[in-house]
């Protein structure tokens, strides 16, 4: 009999992601969960340092701006609500001083930079394909003004390509040796219709598989296939129907771990993270107790055993 739901067998990747790499990942929703897993299992990477961008030519623009080092200035920058933003980036950097905006949004420019020049993987995930332009320019966020003052716009297939290439250029203009991992969030845009919503996704995974096709050290993962197609049950879905709740996003987890993370060295150096993990939050009944103390001495142990092997790591 034929199991009642579809299976995506995972396949290993190389080069292979260990406790040496450095990953960089950006875009929405997808690269915050896998960045919580890859934080919490203390591996080195940078999540969204400018906030969570969905569209493909806002992380081309935010991008551009951070391989050329073009510093921002008070032109990049405008005052709505009682507070300072950037259309480039998410709402959470806005800041009620200019100055301090100004500073926290060049430090994060630099430190990407950086960062980006070191890093051994790169994730992007894309959300959606429609945009919002202003002053012909897609922004990052509208930051709660009126609709009116944008343009809404589906961008095609090729537009998708050109932008995708684009960045591509970009990254390898830095780093010409980093790979390049490719995803499209499976969480719904529902507020753009749910057929509108699909249309997008099929723009961004056919502009992403065309890209890639003919680029070196690129690839696609699958997590918008893994939530839709093998996860295809509302009880995988937060309350609001939109979001991958925990269960769901622990099973993406361990599929992208044997997608990427598969090394034997790499789950043995994962399964000690994740006991000391589970070590740090046991709440004793006894704090006083001759056994607790020998699990503290342990666990102490532990941890400086794996320090000391991976100095990089913080508990």
């Amino acid at each position: 009999m034929q199991p009642f739901f579809l299976t995506l067998p995972p396949k290993q990747q190389s080069p292979s992601i260990g406790y040496t790499s450095k990953l960089f990942l950006m875009g929405s929703c997808f690269v915050e969960n896998i960045g919580a897993q890859l934080n919490y299992h203390k591996f080195q990477n940078l999540v969204n340092p400018f906030g969570i961008i969905f569209h493909p030519h806002a992380i081309y623009n935010l991008l551009e701006r951070v391989v050329t080092q073009r510093l921002y200035t008070e032109k990049d920058i405008f005052y709505h609500n009682e507070q300072w933003h950037s259309f480039e980036v998410h709402s959470q950097l806005s800041n009620e001083n200019k100055d301090l905006l100004l500073d926290q949004l060049n430090e994060q420019l630099t430190q990407t930079h950086q960062w980006i020049t070191q890093t051994s993987h790169i994730v992007i995930t894309y959300g959606t394909a429609w945009g919002y332009e202003h002053e012909q320019h897609i922004v990052a966020n509208c930051h709660k003004i009126p609709q009116k003052e944008f343009d809404k716009k589906l961008s095609s297939v090729p537009e998708l390509n050109r932008c995708i290439k684009n960045t591509l250029n970009l990254i390898k203009s830095i780093n010409n040796t980093a790979t390049i991992i490719f995803t499209v969030s499976p969480v719904r845009h529902i507020k753009d219709g749910i057929i509108e919503n699909n249309q997008s996704k099929s723009h961004l995974i056919t502009a992403i598989h065309q890209t890639i096709e003919f680029n070196n050290k690129t690839s696609y993962y699958p997590a918008y296939e893994l939530m839709l197609d093998c996860l295809r049950d509302y009880r995988f879905y937060k309350p609001d129907l939109i979001h991958p709740n925990d269960t769901a996003i622990e099973f993406i987890w361990e599929h992208f771990k044997q997608t990427w993370l598969y090394e034997s060295d790499t789950q043995k150096t994962i399964k000690q993270v994740s006991e000391i993990q589970r070590g740090l939050q046991h709440k004793a009944f006894n704090p006083n107790s001759e056994a607790h103390k020998k699990f503290m001495a342990s666990l102490s142990d532990k941890i400086k055993k794996l320090t000391t092997q991976f100095p990089f790591i913080k508990f």
